[in-house]
């Protein structure tokens, strides 16, 4: 088997946090939510990795994490453009927003062998949620088969405003369907969610949620470049400008269609993101705890 790659989703610029998020520091040594992700899947046993990231962000990237990973990784860098589009398909006038995580991860195609793991680059997910993942990826050999980490909505919010999850349906610990929420509000220890701004439905607090955390087979990336063309097709001509090709969309085509099947892992992590600025201080609070209990050590890699 060849071995399990992870995909860290890098190219957002972080529009809601107003600034490029994923190297922000929040710790005195000046780790980033990435540097805590990237250790704790070194840790989990991952050794190749492959960063998707926009051109114009190469230079300042590589010298602030690729570098510095690449004495413990084996690193790709990946770059999604627009223009990366099937044969016959040209970007629409005056797209310029990429064209969502589906597309992230289809641009590794050719960088990736085997399994594989994705992650956000700017949410902190947990020593437990890696080693599930990579456990998963070491042991599956059904190649319809993937995996989700689960994670409850009440440990997914934030005080300062909305976020989006994928809200889950699970039925004996595999993914029956998924929906993409994108406002979601913390409302006590549960959340809610809105479509329109007015009404809101309730999600009680250990409702399972994605995080964009996925195990995969390598046949998933043949998934999403068959799929491709047919979203183009649908999409485009109803909003050519930010239509996205979200991975969970995907996921959830073939589990309604029945060619793959999603084990849900599931997740007792804390979520903690810089989904805004003043996301900054609590991030920062928490890590300083995980270290002062022992999670981590001030320099992690020492």
């Amino acid at each position: 088997m060849e071995r399990p790659t992870l995909i860290v989703m890098a190219a957002g610029m972080g529009s809601r946090f107003g600034g490029l998020k994923q190297i922000e520091p929040v710790d005195e040594q000046g780790h980033s939510i990435m540097d805590f992700s990237l250790f704790d899947a070194y840790r989990a046993g991952f050794r190749d990795i492959a960063f998707v990231i926009k051109p114009e962000m190469d230079e300042l990237f590589r010298e602030k994490v690729g570098t510095r990973m690449e004495q413990y990784f084996h690193v790709n860098y990946i770059y999604q453009t627009t223009d990366k589009l099937p044969e016959g398909y040209a970007v629409p006038e005056g797209r310029v927003k990429p064209w969502g995580t589906g597309h992230a991860v289809l641009c590794c195609r050719e960088a990736v062998r085997g399994p594989f793991a994705v992650i956000n680059a700017d949410d902190f997910y947990g020593p437990s949620a890696f080693s599930a993942v990579y456990d998963f990826l070491t042991t599956n050999n059904n190649e319809s088969r993937y995996a989700m980490v689960g994670y409850r909505v009440g440990n997914t919010v934030t005080e300062h405003g909305s976020v989006s999850r994928g809200v889950c349906r699970v039925e004996n610990g595999m993914l029956v369907d998924i929906v993409e929420r994108a406002k979601i509000y913390k409302r006590g220890s549960g959340a809610a969610y809105t479509e329109d701004g007015e009404t809101f439905v309730e999600l009680p607090g250990d409702t399972l949620v994605s995080m964009n955390m996925w195990g995969f087979t390598h046949g998933m990336m043949e998934q999403l470049n068959a799929r491709f063309p047919h979203f183009l097709d649908e999409k485009l001509p109803v909003d050519p400008i930010k239509c996205e090709y979200f991975l969970p969309f995907v996921v959830d085509e073939q589990i309604k269609q029945e060619v793959a099947g999603v084990r849900v892992l599931p997740c007792e992590e804390v979520w903690y993101g810089v989904t805004y600025r003043e996301d900054l201080e609590g991030v920062r609070a928490a890590i300083a705890d995980m270290k002062a209990r022992g999670i981590y050590t001030a320099q992690l890699w020492s």
